[in-house]
């Protein structure tokens, strides 16, 4: 059987799996695919869907984009993006409200600077969003309103700073 040309993803895996002390059996399990097909992507006998890459970057706890890339699924210049995306999506120091404006602003730069807006891969960025890598493919950075919480005992504020017990917050943005 010939090798594809599927760039180092196989060498990259093997290398990831063993700096994760697993073995080949062990990954497989985790990752919900057999032996025999793992040690296939392993040798560049075979190139996996997004959805098994998927299954593999959470078995190693590694990002799901970069295995996209190396398999030639995601361009580089998206997978930047999406990081950049999951990053400002899983700040637990940010409310939803305040990671929509940095998305939108985000997007205002690029697009100013000649790159379109978000790419057609399915990011969300509302409340309770899951960034989607390649095919649909969930990468498990999904945000959600538990993480507006503002800290222990606290309730999430905004960046208009904090209300006073019992008042409104009405004299507090510009």
């Amino acid at each position: 059987m010939a090798s594809l040309n599927v760039g180092n993803l196989g060498e990259y895996l093997r290398e990831q799996r063993r700096t994760a002390q697993l073995s080949l059996r062990q990954l497989a399990d985790a990752a919900g695919v057999s032996n025999p097909y793992l040690s296939q992507i392993e040798r560049g006998l075979r190139k996996p869907s997004a959805e098994v890459l998927q299954q593999v970057a959470k078995a190693l706890r590694i990002s799901a984009e970069t295995l996209y890339v190396r398999a030639g699924i995601l361009d580089e210049r998206e997978r930047e993006e999406l990081e950049t995306r999951a990053v400002i999506l899983a700040d637990p120091s940010i409310n939803e409200r305040q990671k929509n404006v940095l998305l939108q602003i985000y997007d205002s730069f690029r697009k100013e600077n000649g790159f379109d807006g978000v790419p057609d891969t399915g990011v969300g960025t509302g409340a309770g969003s899951e960034v989607r890598g390649a095919a649909g493919a969930g990468s498990g950075t999904g945000t959600g309103a538990e993480q507006d919480t503002g800290g222990p005992g606290g309730s999430g504020g905004d960046a208009r700073g904090p209300r006073e017990a019992g008042g409104s917050d009405a004299g507090n943005h510009p």
